[in-house]
């Protein structure tokens, strides 16, 4: 047992100019900002042990972003080690875009559509830029907006070391009604993410849902609380479709809970296994205010429904952000365990070997002959020609990468605080995988988190994939279900294996 030392930090991780918004097929520019996207740190060490959890308000934090902000940070002195820190995302579809790389056996793999699309237009056609984005100087580059995240992350990373002094936490549970599974499911054993569920053919959500939020209150050496950390499974994507700016939920979440606890809080969101979730109901399904430019989500006159409000607009947020503090604030009021300040810890570090998922010879003609047909009638393309061809032109990436690649090596990490187990992935990891870790898992509470260290893809359930459809799609990630299963064993096995009696 050795007592522990917790420091927190936070910053803006908002350009000071408009950006090309990430996490959609259409091409969006923000127009303003809704609230400041920020990156929060908390450091924790016990004896020789340690880690950093980051909090990214991003989309995601790709492995090669992980791998600047290590090679930046790894000369301190401070006696921080750069692979014990964590770098993940709330997944919010209104931050900046960048130039973001997936690993895959030791390759760096680029998972953006538009470069394959170029590579297969033929003369005189061109892919043109709607919004110059390239050559706008309102608009910063996708390159400056690395450059800009690695000095920003790396900071804050730093300073949550330097602030670390004697601390306690206490673990708590909470629940609130935010995820929703995306995935609707039709008669004749098709799915479709955003799907209509007004129609006789309609017949379940594919998946379950989890309101749990298991939630660690950080205090200092006096007990005050300093800060709260909020695992949740659902992405932040409310706003998802809207020109501006925005944290999303979470960013609700944290004015509230600095309007109650006082604006020194930290608030330290952490995404769970959510691939297949969302915070939108597809039974009550509410149309959004206004246009939300994305054909998946377009509905002919839906009956009025009595329900929450549209979550893809800001007074579904703002609800959905309520719904979150409330319950953060009530479990706080009603009383906690006491505090842990001498614990043990165990921080590991492990790489998976995961399966990648393979295209067959058949699917590589189909995808060519469907990019051919499309073309065809083509002189300029675009970012919506992307988004439309996306699933196409993944399957012609994906049948390249595997003759040189038979597995991708995925980050784990793995740690034992006290009473409550940490496990990382860099997947959208399907919610069935997630409940499976923390349904065997030894650990009186276990804190999972996605799209950490890296932004590999969706990561399907085998019904998924046999439905069919966005995030189950060959080209929506590099891994399948058998590297899902195997995933799931061998986080167990770590877990368990430091939870033994």
């Amino acid at each position: 047992m050795n007592k522990l030392l917790i420091g927190w930090s936070e910053i803006s991780i908002t350009p000071d100019k408009k950006v090309s918004l990430s996490g959609q097929f259409a091409e969006r520019i923000s127009t303003h900002v809704e609230k400041p996207l920020t990156a929060t740190a908390m450091a924790v060490q016990a004896g020789d042990e340690q880690m950093v959890l980051v909090s990214c308000d991003l989309v995601g934090v790709a492995c090669n972003l992980t791998d600047a902000i290590r090679e930046k940070i790894k000369d301190n002195t401070l006696g921080l080690d750069p692979a014990k820190v964590v770098f993940s995302a709330i997944h919010t579809h209104t931050g900046p875009l960048y130039p973001r790389t997936q690993r895959s056996g030791g390759h760096f793999m680029s998972n953006s559509s538009r470069f394959t699309l170029e590579s297969l237009l033929r003369p005189g056609q061109r892919y043109v830029e709607s919004a110059v984005v390239g050559h706008n100087p309102e608009i910063i580059s996708e390159e400056d907006t690395f450059v800009f995240l690695v000095e920003r992350i790396s900071e804050v990373t730093l300073q949550a070391w330097k602030n670390r002094r004697s601390g306690s936490f206490a673990n708590a549970f909470g629940r609130a009604a935010v995820g929703m599974c995306r995935r609707a499911v039709y008669s004749d054993g098709t799915a479709q993410m955003w799907g209509d569920t007004n129609t006789a053919v309609f017949e379940a959500l594919e998946g379950g849902n989890d309101s749990g939020i298991e939630l660690m209150y950080v205090f200092d050496e006096k007990k005050q609380l300093t800060g709260v950390v909020a695992n949740l499974a659902c992405p932040a994507q409310c706003v998802q479709h809207r020109h501006f700016v925005s944290p999303d939920f979470w960013g609700e979440v944290k004015v509230l809970l600095r309007q109650h606890f006082g604006d020194d809080l930290f608030l330290l969101p952490l995404c769970s296994a959510a691939g297949d979730q969302c915070p939108v109901d597809l039974v009550r399904w509410v149309n959004p205010e206004s246009p939300i430019n994305d054909p998946n989500c377009e509905r002919d006159n839906p009956p009025k429904r009595k329900a929450d409000p549209s979550m893809f607009d800001l007074a579904g947020m703002r609800r959905t952000g309520k719904r979150i503090a409330r319950e953060i604030i009530d479990v706080y009021e009603e009383g906690l365990d006491e505090a842990q300040e001498n614990v043990e810890f165990v921080h590991e570090v492990h790489w998976l070997q995961l399966p990648i998922r393979r295209a067959t010879l058949t699917e590589v003609e189909t995808a060519k002959k469907a990019i051919r047909e499309y073309l065809q009638d083509k002189t300029d393309v675009d970012y919506n020609d992307a988004a439309r061809l996306q699933v196409h032109l993944g399957m012609l990436k994906r049948f390249e990468q595997q003759n040189y690649v038979d597995v991708m090596p995925a980050e784990v990490h793995i740690m034992r605080l006290g009473s409550i187990a940490i496990a990382t992935n860099p997947f959208e990891l399907f919610l069935d995988y997630g409940n499976q870790i923390k349904a065997r898992s030894l650990a009186e509470q276990t804190f999972l988190i996605q799209l950490a260290n890296g932004t590999e893809g969706y990561l399907p359930t085998e019904k998924a994939e046999k439905g069919g459809h966005y995030s189950a799609f060959l080209s929506s990630g590099q891994v399948g279900h058998a590297g899902g299963e195997q995933l799931v064993r061998q986080t167990l096995q770590r877990i368990n294996t430091l939870f033994a009696e």
